[in-house]
């Protein structure tokens, strides 16, 4: 079971892919947290302390490696996790460089997005 303390935000600009993400990671028993794009996560002012991101790569205001940059440069270090449709070398070593703890491809298989928030609030 996953830690109650620990939450989960989202970061994706698709609201069906925001409300499905939530749906299956609150059915896990995860706290969720929705923001439709990079500017609402950079413009909250109280993120949580123990908390895992769960970031889409493609989305119009900036990817999701630039918001974990922006992030990095803020001094949070909160673990991400990248979903993307597409995964290439290259953006696996963009991803790993900019310390994003799993890059997972869509569709997505059963426990895997699962398996890497346990993984990341872990601190592994």
């Amino acid at each position: 079971m996953a830690d109650k303390c620990a939450v989960v935000c989202v970061v994706d600009d698709d609201a069906a892919a925001r409300s499905a993400l939530k749906f299956a990671l609150e059915v896990d028993g995860l706290d969720v947290r929705l923001y439709d794009g990079p500017q609402a996560l950079l413009a909250e002012e109280s993120l949580p302390r123990e908390a895992c991101l769960v970031i889409d790569y493609r989305m119009p205001e900036m990817d999701g490696l630039d918001l974990v940059r922006a992030l990095r440069a803020r001094k949070i270090g909160l673990p991400a996790i990248m979903i993307t449709g597409r995964a290439n070398k290259d953006l696996r070593r963009r991803a790993q460089k900019c310390g994003v703890h799993c890059l997972l491809e869509k569709p997505l298989s059963d426990g895997q997005l699962i398996a890497c928030i346990r993984s990341a609030l872990a601190g592994g």
